[in-house]
């Protein structure tokens, strides 16, 4: 199941009353963090709580597990070393300056169908002072949008389409690892990481077991089966590997911007907030 739903399958089974689950773990932060102040997550102080950082803990209630950096993923074999952009203006700079070579041929999440795009595109309207600017230059190479990340790195890697844009970072680190063709970059102006949130159902039957295996994931054990097998980037900084908050931060230090588990993120969920945001991504986006 995709994040939204999951979101939507806890919601339904919950309100019907019968058995759901006991744990819920997603990337779609804003809902996972939108269900644990709806009164749905059980507050539990995990033994390893001190290991996260504060942003990634809300009331010891929802916990960041994960510290995913979004990326610019592109061709390595059609996009030039000098093409690269290093920041977000000189994204916007490469799509306004060869609008011939990248038209029809950029790629980023569908905002309205992935929770994760949408998350990830109003905080780069927080960081982004040119974040408008960004969207136009989308817009004059008419981007492609697509749900899936799976489908965005298949399209990178046949040339269909050249770059794309806030896919998540360690599934194209994955892929590029066995596909010559697929380049991974990430910004040094900001860069935003996202941390896929777990909590506690408080309905949930095995409440014990779901307290055992949000230790688990949280402990040091755990997150280095997250970061060196998943691959997903340990929270924990003192975890160890290229797959790690700490090797990242040695990379990009203070340019690293990561999502705070908190209900900041549920601001572009109020409905009018939301839809206006689209009205004007899409106005803004237009071919």
């Amino acid at each position: 199941m995709n994040s939204t739903e999951a979101y939507n399958r806890f919601i339904s089974e919950a309100a019907a009353g019968g058995a759901t689950a006991d744990v819920m773990w997603s990337a779609s932060m804003d809902l996972q963090v939108k269900l644990a102040a709806e009164g749905y997550a059980l507050p539990y102080k995990s033994p390893e709580a001190a290991a996260v950082p504060a942003w990634a803990n809300w009331k010891d209630t929802a916990y960041g597990t994960t510290f995913e950096p979004a990326a610019i993923v592109y061709n390595k074999r059609l996009v030039t070393e000098a093409e690269v952009p290093t920041s977000h203006a000189d994204f916007t700079k490469l799509l306004t300056s060869k609008q011939d070579k990248f038209k029809n041929k950029v790629t980023t999440y569908d905002i309205e169908k992935s929770g994760v795009g949408f998350s990830l595109m109003t905080y780069d309207l927080k960081y982004n002072p040119q974040f408008w600017d960004f969207a136009r230059a989308m817009g004059g190479v008419a981007a492609r949008v697509q749900s899936s990340t799976g489908t965005m790195l298949e399209r990178i890697s046949s040339g269909e389409n050249l770059i794309g844009y806030n896919i998540l970072g360690p599934y194209a680190l994955v892929r590029a690892k066995k596909d010559p063709s697929i380049g991974v970059a990430f910004t040094k102006d900001y860069n935003l990481v996202l941390s896929r949130v777990i909590f506690i159902n408080k309905a949930g039957k095995n409440t014990n077991a779901a307290k055992l295996w949000v230790d688990y994931i949280l402990s040091k054990r755990g997150q280095t089966i997250i970061a060196n097998e998943a691959q997903l980037f340990a929270i924990r900084g003192d975890v160890t590997g290229t797959t790690t908050s700490a090797e990242l931060t040695k990379q990009l230090g203070a340019a690293l911007k990561p999502m705070p588990v908190s209900t900041e993120l549920l601001e572009y969920l109020d409905q009018k907030k939301r839809l206006d945001f689209l009205k004007q991504w899409k106005e803004a986006t237009k071919k």
